[in-house]
């Protein structure tokens, strides 16, 4: 994983043109997308990192965007695993009359 604030934009064109750079993520949100995905363009330069795979992005627990990688999205969300309910929806409130 590399941080878009490490690399001078030469670096960065160099690093793309060598096929280094495969995918852009954010690293906020953890999501992972194709360099040309319309919402990776609009993140902020300061959550934006790179990866060289997508075996890379999904090692550091990135997972696909929906709108430039929908079929691995859908897979994915299919595949994750939901997470346990809060005790406090599990408990039932008392009624109050």
């Amino acid at each position: 994983m590399i941080d878009h604030n490490d690399l001078s934009a030469a670096e960065l064109r160099q690093l793309i043109r060598n096929g280094h750079i495969l995918l852009g993520g954010n690293k906020k949100l953890k999501i992972y997308g194709n360099l040309h995905c319309k919402s990776g363009k609009r993140m902020k330069t300061a959550n934006r990192v790179f990866f060289s795979s997508v075996a890379e992005a999904r090692k550091q627990g990135y997972r696909p965007c929906g709108h430039c990688m929908r079929d691995a999205y859908k897979e994915w969300k299919v595949n994750r695993v939901l997470r346990p309910a809060s005790p406090r929806n599990l408990t039932e409130s008392p009624d109050r009359k």
